[in-house]
């Protein structure tokens, strides 16, 4: 029986508009037989299906064990939103490892950006690509908290963005809301589902084999590692998890060590009918992605058939809000008054994955065993980067992915009893910071 988790995530991703606006292509079946290979990777999301196009593109003989179907979690379900940076913020990385490994990871943030447009151009991946990308502050408080963190960025690793105040900021979003707009043109936005279909093409012609509806119930450490399925077994020299929140949920035994270090967090979207382009271009002139600055965010853009995609409405407690689509309906209101006759015909969500200092947990759970999590909310642009050095490290340069492993992680309190309502809790309280 599927846990509430699952079956949420399975019931929210049924209306997707990505899912509305793509053909899937047909990857083998459930495995049902035994197979010997270089690397098995867990989970068809961007982060494995990267690192698995990587290794096949060196050699190796690479098989993707996939529970339901390529890039049916957040990867193919997410706002789309193809961040430079991390959700951590810099702060954190520069306290625990210096300011040296700090200016290396953030050179990689902006590597995955630039992987994922090579990418895009390699292999002629269709899936409307926009660079731009806007943070907003919705109150004067919010608005100083904005203008120092982007002057850090600026001051301390180069990225230049546009701030405006005032009147000006309509020049950015046409919104009374926000009292702040910084623009920056590195980041920008996508379309997943397409971006993710496409890698996954890509691989299973490097020689890749995907195997959809193949939930890996229990992983075997050893020399030769042994991913046992429902009906089939794959052995390999290396193993990559990449299953994110949703890994333990099929497979208790898969990696039970990790299940305390992240969270799964719903996030939840509307798609409204196309409007008018040129009322599109009147919302948001340069065709930005933004978000806000809360700890209750708000993300939205455009679509390339000029839907406005609005997200926020996180649940910490696995529950899909009471009344999703009129509370989502009528935030974007707030935002955007002008939307006020335009239908909602998409309201979909799901779950990502958050570490508890939000900042990326790539490590081992042995020698030969590599897993990647906690990309919070990052995750567009870091899993391809995560893919890639996870499989330099099988081939043997394993430096920039170490320095990943060096960022220190603490398990979320409470165990598998008390840490839901806890953060439950803790979100409410950060709501009402959010208001003052």
């Amino acid at each position: 029986m599927r846990s509430s988790l699952l079956q949420s995530d399975t019931q929210l991703n049924q209306k997707s508009y990505y899912e509305a606006s793509v053909k899937r292509n047909h990857f083998n079946t459930s495995l049902s037989e035994e197979i010997s290979v270089d690397v098995v990777v867990i989970g068809a999301g961007f982060a494995g299906l990267s690192a698995a196009l990587e290794l096949a593109n060196n050699g190796y003989s690479v098989v993707i064990l996939e529970a339901d179907q390529v890039c049916a979690g957040a990867s193919g379900r997410n706002g789309g939103q193809a961040i430079v940076g991390y959700a951590s913020g810099m702060n954190l990385i520069e306290q625990q490892l210096g300011q040296h490994y700090a200016n290396m990871l953030w050179q990689s943030s902006l590597d995955a950006i630039h992987l994922i447009d090579q990418r895009i151009a390699q292999y002629q991946i269709e899936c409307g690509r926009v660079h731009g990308y806007q943070y907003v502050a919705d109150s004067p408080k919010k608005a100083g908290q904005l203008e120092v963190e982007m002057l850090h960025y600026e001051n301390k690793y180069g990225l230049k963005t546009a701030i405006t105040t005032g009147s000006d900021v309509k020049n950015y979003i046409n919104s009374d809301q926000y009292v702040m707009c910084a623009y920056e043109n590195i980041s920008g936005h996508l379309h997943p589902l397409q971006y993710g279909l496409g890698l996954a093409n890509a691989a299973t012609k490097a020689g890749v084999r995907i195997y959809e509806h193949s939930a890996v119930l229990e992983l075997t450490k050893g020399q030769t590692v042994v991913a046992q399925t429902a009906k089939g077994q794959v052995k390999a020299k290396f193993a990559v998890v990449a299953g994110n929140c949703t890994l333990h949920e099929y497979g208790a035994k898969v990696a039970p060590e990790l299940k305390g270090r992240i969270m799964p967090v719903g996030t939840y979207i509307i798609g409204t009918s196309p409007i008018h382009p040129l009322l599109q271009d009147q919302l948001l002139p340069n065709n930005a992605a933004v978000c806000d600055n809360n700890f209750i965010l708000d993300y939205f853009r455009f679509s390339q058939d000029h839907r406005m995609l609005f997200g926020g409405r996180v649940s910490y407690s696995t529950k899909t809000p009471y009344q999703l689509k009129e509370k989502m309906q009528a935030r974007m209101l707030t935002i955007f008054p002008q939307l006020a006759s335009t239908s909602i015909d998409y309201v979909w969500g799901g779950f990502v994955d958050i570490s508890m200092n939000r900042a990326p947990d790539f490590g081992r759970t042995d020698n030969n065993i590599y897993y990647l999590q906690g990309f919070s909310g990052h995750g567009v642009a870091l899993t391809g980067l995560a893919g890639q050095l996870v499989a330099q490290a099988i081939r043997g340069d394993a430096e920039k992915f170490d320095i990943y492993s060096k960022i220190k992680h603490l398990p979320f309190p409470g165990g598998d009893l008390l840490r839901t309502p806890a953060l439950v809790l803790a979100n409410f309280y950060s709501q009402l910071k959010d208001l003052f």
